[in-house]
């Protein structure tokens, strides 16, 4: 069988990388299969590194600004892959939407403001609230064997009390992709108590067949009340370029926004971002559609595997995103007790669920965004444990 480009085992580790160089830090151990933070262990597209490489011939490295072919690589993108008609003056440059998400809530909410969050989540959300001293506003989705839905009553009444509502699309940690009907439903509401939005939709490019992603802003009015985040760092293995914008139609929310941005002096950009985001969107298409069959081939295995070989643990759908939410409910274990048997007997470095919240007790978050033959091994380790435990 020939092998693919996503096959190849990259030594990662003392290279100032995160997932690798932080687990004795974070997990007590470095000799750990590292399944947890957000980053893919693929090399990228050999046109990004052309790209970069052409750039640092280039030997000066001043400040930044943002040429026509950076807005347009953008435009050009959202308009092939989502059918969505951007306007160049629409976007902002931010380095990245952690640090977007503060400066929506910091732009648009006051002290004391409620801010509305869907959970379980991606823990900046809740950061963003709480360190800026909004009031968090949680609107928990339903979990029906492992499928999450939203609950569109208390959503409602939870919208009534806030000031905004921050939306991951598609989400993480339970990896849905939305339909146009949950998108239209939250964007009528968010519209009728004129609360607007902001749409992390940074996992937009990683989403499997049967499912279509669909920015909420590009339905119907909801562009007029959507600030939308979007960046080639997940899709493209760019994480480390601190490079996002945001998309924000709206006059009067732009402006509060990009004021605060331009005050903060975050706008300017990374010399290698800014290259490596035009050689992504122009030119990076082919490889990204490799990644994606490579990525569905491991979300079919990983299905199957727990299906099949652990019978107490569930796995929500994989809708979109290169995550597993992984349900050890089953097991009865607290959850330190959880996390200490995948360090210590599966020599395994998974995301905690209850870095996603209380509705992550009891769950691990898996990133299969590596090479097969690490994923089967680590899988194989989850099945040795799941002999004790189940």
């Amino acid at each position: 069988m020939k092998q693919s480009r996503f096959d190849e085992i990259i030594d990662r580790r003392n290279s100032g990388c995160y997932k690798y160089d932080a687990l004795k830090m974070l997990f007590g151990k470095s000799e750990l299969i590292p399944l947890w933070v957000a980053d893919m262990d693929f090399s990228v597209s050999d046109e990004i590194i052309s790209a970069l490489s052409n750039r640092i011939k280039h030997p000066v490295f001043g400040y930044n600004l943002h040429l026509n072919d950076f807005y347009e690589a953008i435009i050009s993108w959202q308009q092939r892959r989502f059918d969505w008609a951007v306007r160049k003056d629409w976007i902002i440059a931010v380095p990245g939407l952690v640090p977007a998400l503060s400066l929506a809530v910091l732009s648009l909410t006051e002290q004391g403001d409620g801010v509305l969050i869907q959970t379980p989540v991606y823990r900046p959300f809740y950061d963003a609230v709480i360190d800026h001293k909004r009031k968090l506003i949680t609107s928990p989705l339903v979990n029906s064997n492992g499928v999450y839905n939203i609950d569109w009553q208390d959503f409602e009444e939870k919208l009534k009390k806030a000031k905004l509502f921050i939306f991951c699309s598609p989400h993480n940690p339970v990896c849905r992709v939305w339909t146009q009907d949950e998108l239209t439903k939250i964007g009528n509401l968010c519209a009728k108590y004129k609360v607007p939005i902001f749409s992390d939709e940074i996992h937009a490019d990683i989403v499997y067949p049967g499912y279509r992603h669909i920015p909420l802003a590009s339905l119907k009015d909801f562009s007029n009340i959507c600030i939308t985040g979007v960046s080639p760092s997940k899709s493209f293995n760019i994480a480390g370029l601190a490079t996002a914008v945001v998309i924000v139609s709206n006059a009067e929310i732009r402006n509060k926004f990009n004021e605060l941005n331009t005050k903060l002096h975050l706008y300017m950009g990374n010399t290698f971002g800014i290259r490596a985001l035009i050689a992504a969107y122009n030119e990076s298409e082919g490889w990204l559609e490799e990644l994606l069959c490579y990525l569905n081939k491991s979300r079919i295995y990983i299905t199957e595997f727990v299906h099949n070989e652990l019978s107490k643990v569930i796995l929500s759908p994989i809708e979109g995103t290169f995550l597993a939410w992984l349900d050890f409910r089953n097991w009865d274990l607290p959850d330190a007790e959880l996390q200490e048997i995948m360090i210590n007997k599966a020599g395994l470095a998974l995301e905690p669920g209850t870095e996603f919240g209380k509705d992550g007790e009891g769950f691990m978050r898996l990133n299969f965004g590596c090479p097969q033959s690490i994923l089967k091994l680590a899988l194989k380790r989850l099945q040795i444990l799941a002999k004790e435990y189940e």
